[in-house]
């Protein structure tokens, strides 16, 4: 925490647009709101756990949320998957309790952060003028 008790991030508002491959990503994930955010009990179990992943392609870590239904904003009761977990080589083998998600490839909006995954940083990124306007392709 800083002096002033806000909490320490950095994140860039304005998202790279990027036309991504296909990226294969072994983790775990939860169904949560930003509301009833689970982020934290997210990253707590999958930490302890990311040295059994084999094949990792760098030392990133992968924090994304799946939504099966166009974002709403300002809906912050909106159930979405938040995915914990870092890219691999295509063959690699999928500790137990750990999953796969394939994400296709295509246009992205990406928010490069560094800090603690909470709600903070999403507010910052909804809130601020002009954002659906920035990410609509």
């Amino acid at each position: 925490m800083m002096p002033n008790n806000k909490p320490t991030f950095r994140i860039n508002i304005e998202p790279r647009i990027e036309n991504l491959a296909q990226k294969r990503i072994i983790g775990k994930r939860l169904k949560m709101s930003l509301t009833n955010n689970r982020a934290h009990e997210l990253w707590s179990s999958f930490m302890p756990r990311r040295k059994e992943i084999v094949n990792a392609l760098n030392s990133n870590f992968i924090s994304m949320q799946v939504y099966s239904e166009p974002l709403t904003l300002g809906q912050f009761d909106q159930v979405f998957e938040k995915w914990a977990g870092v890219e691999v080589l295509g063959s690699s083998p999928i500790p137990e309790g750990m999953e796969n998600f394939n994400l296709e490839e295509g246009l992205y909006a990406v928010f490069d952060y560094k800090g603690s995954s909470t709600a903070t940083k999403f507010s910052v990124i909804f809130s601020e003028p002009g954002f659906q306007n920035r990410i609509m392709i």
